[in-house]
């Protein structure tokens, strides 16, 4: 969902989807074990 929301908001410039987006980005760092996180750290564990 994200992922549309950005691409919605890069070729539109519409401010009301950034601000949607930035509640969307918000709402998954409050979820512990979000998937998005999860798959982060496979693709750049820390050092």
């Amino acid at each position: 969902m994200m992922d549309f929301t950005w691409k919605v908001f890069s070729q539109t410039g519409n401010i009301d989807t950034y601000l949607l987006f930035k509640e969307l980005e918000k709402e998954n760092q409050d979820i512990p074990g979000n998937q998005d996180d999860e798959l982060a750290e496979v693709e750049f564990p820390y050092l």
